[in-house]
């Protein structure tokens, strides 16, 4: 059955399970081809304020695996963590709601059937976010006497991979997210390297480089407790305290311990949600410029990481119609061969970025100025303007 087939019958297919039947090698059975599964783990997992976490498990290939880390903001103090909808989601979602997004004609991107699509026969882990602390906390905060938010990122995701490593023994492992599951992929791309040692990983943060101001780590991580999701027994992290450490230090330390590990990241050039981000945060510099640094530093450190520097604003990539259609640099380099070779290539490709004016004129922004849609995507390109 299609993926396709599987949204638009998910209501009849889908089950909320705890585990299936053993297989002849000592694995759980993962699920069919084509069968949606909903997983609700129970204590420990939780959300932010304190509704069950689920999770949803796409049945393909069982050797070759992705792990979609869901993105949705982030709250670090009493201010943002008590506007819940606005800036971060509270709540995973229901089997209902996972399958009407994903099947949303703006939206399909890694979850569409496609056979342009890399992944539309692998099977697929979508791993949900409602703690507000990219996929990292492990804190109980009370922020004030009516708010109190379960900043669990950890024990959930935790509890996803003791599922993923219960019913698959992957041959190749994809790990991506977009905007906080970005954080999501590569903070947790080591602990899924562990649990599968002979497998081949690729990560690709979509929409996450780290562009934050210099106390933005003090803030959040005694807030989250995130320390205990980060792989800091890397040598890399030896004597360094983890409320200095930046993201470019993290990609490059990660890329450093495990230099067969593909990583990489996307970004649009103006990308207004970590533009707005960075800006509520107190930043003060251009934070496209800030980006181009980020990168350019990891890539100096790191043979094994490369980027891919798209036009315009559009926040995320790999859940939008857009990820067939995306091309970025001087030669027109299509987003999807260049993901293609990334993730199935004999040798990486190389960086892919828009220059100057380029980086300015959006075709996918001017076609929905002509269409006057106001879909997923085009709500990124409203009143955009980069020269403000």
């Amino acid at each position: 059955m299609s993926r396709r087939a599987v949204f638009a019958l998910a209501m009849s297919l889908s089950l909320i399970v705890a585990a299936c039947g053993d297989s002849d090698d000592g694995l759980l059975d993962p699920p069919a081809p084509g069968a949606l599964v909903t997983v609700e783990p129970g204590a420990p997992t939780v959300c932010s304020r304190g509704t069950p976490y689920r999770f949803f498990a796409m049945g393909g290939d069982p050797k070759r695996i992705v792990i979609d880390f869901e993105g949705g903001g982030a709250c670090w103090n009493a201010l943002t963590c008590s506007i819940e909808d606005a800036i971060f989601a509270a709540e995973a979602p229901t089997t209902e709601q996972f399958t009407a997004y994903a099947s949303d004609p703006a939206l399909g991107g890694i979850y569409k059937e496609d056979p342009a699509n890399p992944f539309a026969d692998w099977s697929l882990v979508h791993v949900p976010y409602c703690t507000g602390d990219v996929h990292w906390g492990s804190a109980t905060k009370v922020y004030s006497d009516t708010l109190t938010i379960e900043h669990q990122g950890l024990k959930n995701v935790e509890a996803v991979l003791d599922w993923v490593a219960a019913h698959y023994d992957p041959e190749v492992v994809f790990i991506t997210g977009c905007s906080a599951g970005a954080y999501g992929a590569i903070g947790h791309a080591v602990r899924i390297t562990r649990l599968f040692p002979k497998a081949e990983v690729r990560v690709l943060a979509d929409s996450g480089a780290g562009i934050i101001t210099d106390t933005f780590f003090q803030q959040s991580f005694p807030n989250w407790q995130a320390e205990a999701a980060l792989p800091l027994d890397l040598p890399a992290f030896a004597g360094k305290n983890v409320l200095d450490l930046t993201i470019a230090e993290l990609y490059s330390g990660v890329a450093a311990a495990y230099p067969k590990m593909r990583i990489g990241q996307y970004n649009a050039a103006f990308d207004r949600d970590q533009t707005f981000y960075y800006t509520v945060m107190g930043g003060g510099d251009p934070w496209s410029d800030k980006m181009r640094q980020s990168v350019e530093t990891i890539r100096a450190a790191a043979d094994n990481f490369r980027y891919y520097i798209a036009p315009g604003p559009v926040h995320c990539i790999h859940p939008y119609r857009i990820f067939f259609d995306r091309v970025s640099g001087a030669d027109d380099k299509a987003y999807l061969d260049w993901l293609d070779d990334f993730v199935n290539g004999d040798t990486l490709p190389d960086d892919v970025a828009c220059q100057g004016e380029a980086c300015k004129s959006d075709p996918v922004c001017d076609a929905c100025k002509t269409s006057g849609s106001e879909d997923l995507v085009c709500r990124w390109c409203t009143e955009w303007n980069a020269e403000q």
